[in-house]
């Protein structure tokens, strides 16, 4: 009995005759705790990719950043993230208290690699892990039911060229993002950012911060 395939993954492996090398996979790469290796790299990752479902049945893909090492691995069944600011729509955070089932895809772009992890994720805005990030919002912990590695050879090759300075940080204060400086933005900020427009350089227009992000200074 396969864990991960269903009636219609098994009906597309056997048009494409790729049972027997699905079922290998299966077998060889997928488990269900969390192993050193696989710490290593999670914990390396300055970003990845989260999966989630909302009311609706819609999936979504959010990108979450960070330092390296924001993503955290309690215990070989358990990892953790943080939610920072950002839009104020919180769709990832609220997916999660509908349907609790993610997906995550960490990517190392320079070897290249990838690993997939699939879980059960709960948030807490009490959390104690919020002392341990600088202006998290939220707590995310995942308790992971599968892990495996995917093939990169479609992973394209990129370099880092630098960190997000809108990383929060216990070095430097946090910068404010330019879109909390449009003009048309001020009355629906919440109102722990009203008044910071003016010390950071002034209101925006819409089109100046498409300008700016067209330019690569978001």
């Amino acid at each position: 009995m396969s864990r991960l395939y269903a009636a219609e993954h098994r009906a597309l492996q056997d048009s494409h005759d790729t049972r027997r090398l699905a079922d290998l996979i299966e077998q060889v790469a997928v488990h269900t705790t969390i192993g050193q290796e696989d710490r290593r790299f999670i914990e390396s990752r300055d970003m990845f990719y989260l999966s989630t479902i909302d009311a609706r049945g819609f999936p979504t893909v959010s990108y979450k950043g960070g330092d390296a090492g924001f993503i955290r691995v309690l215990d070989e069944q358990t990892l953790a993230f943080p939610i920072y600011d950002g839009n104020g729509m919180y769709f990832s955070a609220g997916n999660l208290t509908v349907n609790p089932k993610v997906g995550l895809l960490f990517i190392d772009f320079e070897t290249p690699n990838r690993l997939r992890a699939h879980g059960t994720a709960s948030i807490d805005a009490n959390d104690p892990l919020l002392m341990a990030y600088v202006e998290a919002d939220l707590i995310v912990r995942v308790r992971v039911e599968e892990l495996f590695p995917n093939c990169p050879r479609y992973v394209h090759r990129y370099r880092k060229v630098d960190a997000s300075k809108y990383v929060p940080r216990d070095a430097c204060a946090t910068p404010l993002v330019s879109w909390k400086r449009i003009d048309l933005v001020q009355p629906a900020l919440p109102a722990r950012d009203r008044g910071k427009a003016e010390p950071a350089g002034g209101l925006i227009t819409i089109d100046d911060y498409f300008a700016k992000v067209k330019a690569g200074d978001a």
